[in-house]
């Protein structure tokens, strides 16, 4: 049979829309037509594709097998088939998905955005949460860039080292451990809150006092470092967490840091993204100024926390992101 490009950039739209109509609107055809090269698919293919459940339709087995190798494919095309242009921002029309983590958005996504809109107001970026470890949506180009702890394992998503952060201890103005020196065992023996997006109770702080033959008591789980701050700031409870990409969040609620009794080592933070976009212009730029976007972060100045949560020049010891 004779290869139809077209073909293959209609089963992609298909595919990722889930319908005739998204799929004809994505590609700047008529339903019917678009209907017609569904036919055409279906007899080269011998599976039926996408099958109508209810109102919707619903990709088949092979079709979601299949799936991520089409949109690859497709994207190898038009890289091949289009010449290299310079890259013009204020021309630039496009929508980019950053997934971030929520404390990280709080910390630099308006200045990520006022930076964008500043140099290309033609592009949209798409902030969304961030769900976990799907590397599947950065595979399907559903996500632009992503950041991350941990450097990825599967060798066709790249990384970048942009920085690292240090660990804080946050309580409410007047804890008691703000009275008088924070000793290991002083530490330890309060009650803890973690940060765990699936509600974990442990993380590498309980390894490292293990190792010193201690065990804090973890109270509670909080989803997000904004929840985890707050709860902080109206209990008992103290939280451990990375300081630059909290700082504007504990400024404005007014709650005191304290050094870590004990070495932790530094949260590392990488931004992630496919290997498809290696050689995109767009999106090494958009990955390039948020590179400097979070380094500028990680380069404020802070005061050393002391623990009557104010500088050596009795200013506040935790300063907003960009001051």
């Amino acid at each position: 049979m004779q290869l139809d490009l077209n073909l293959l950039m209609a089963l992609d739209a298909l595919l990722e829309e889930g319908s005739v109509a998204g799929a004809a609107a994505r590609l700047h055809v008529t339903p019917p037509a678009m209907s017609r090269s569904l036919g055409r698919i279906r007899k080269a293919t011998g599976d039926q594709i996408l099958v109508r459940t209810g109102r919707s339709m619903v990709p088949t087995t092979r079709a979601l097998a299949m799936r991520a190798q089409v949109h690859s494919l497709v994207q190898q095309a038009h890289h091949l088939l289009s010449a290299q242009q310079e890259l013009d921002l204020p021309a630039l029309d496009r929508v980019f998905t950053v997934r971030w983590h929520d404390a990280l958005t709080a910390a630099c996504g308006t200045a990520l955005i006022t930076a964008v809109h500043r140099q290309a107001p033609g592009v949209r970026l798409r902030l969304s949460a961030e769900p976990g470890t799907d590397d599947a949506e950065l595979r399907r180009g559903e996500v632009d860039l992503e950041s991350s702890s941990s450097a990825p394992t599967l060798p066709d998503i790249r990384h970048r080292l942009v920085g690292s952060d240090r660990l804080v201890v946050a309580v409410r103005p007047s804890h008691p451990l703000t009275e008088g020196p924070l000793s290991i065992e002083r530490y330890a023996a309060a009650e803890h809150l973690t940060v765990s997006r699936r509600g974990s109770l442990r993380d590498p702080i309980d390894d490292a006092l293990a190792s010193r033959g201690l065990e804090r008591r973890v109270v509670a789980a909080g989803p997000t470092a904004a929840f985890a701050l707050q709860l902080a700031l109206d209990t008992d409870l103290i939280v451990t967490l990375p300081d630059a990409v909290t700082r504007a969040a504990r400024d404005q609620l007014g709650l005191v840091i304290l050094p870590p009794p004990l070495p932790l080592p530094e949260v590392p933070l990488y931004l992630l993204w496919h290997q498809r976009y290696d050689d995109d212009r767009a999106h090494t730029w958009l990955r390039d100024l948020a590179t400097e976007t979070v380094q500028a972060l990680f380069a404020s100045p802070t005061a050393s926390p002391s623990p009557t949560g104010l500088g050596s020049d009795g200013s506040a010891g935790v300063q907003a992101c960009g001051s």
